[in-house]
């Protein structure tokens, strides 16, 4: 479940992003286009989070329990 979630930030984040840059300087891609990337850029960070997470938590419990 978090992996979803952290999907849905990277989707947000770039979308953010891309919004910015379209107020501040130009638009840099089309609604469709900055969606699609968006989307990607969810799919990604989802997978990502997915693939990482328990190896993050096996070395975080290792750094805990070597700690005098």
């Amino acid at each position: 479940m978090s992996a979803i979630l952290w999907g849905a930030v990277g989707f947000m984040a770039f979308l953010t992003l891309v919004q910015g840059y379209a107020l501040v300087v130009e638009p840099l891609v089309s609604i469709t286009q900055g969606a699609f990337v968006a989307m990607c850029v969810g799919v990604v960070t989802a997978v990502g989070a997915y693939a990482l997470e328990y190896r993050i938590l096996a070395w975080t419990a290792g750094r805990v329990s070597d700690d005098p």
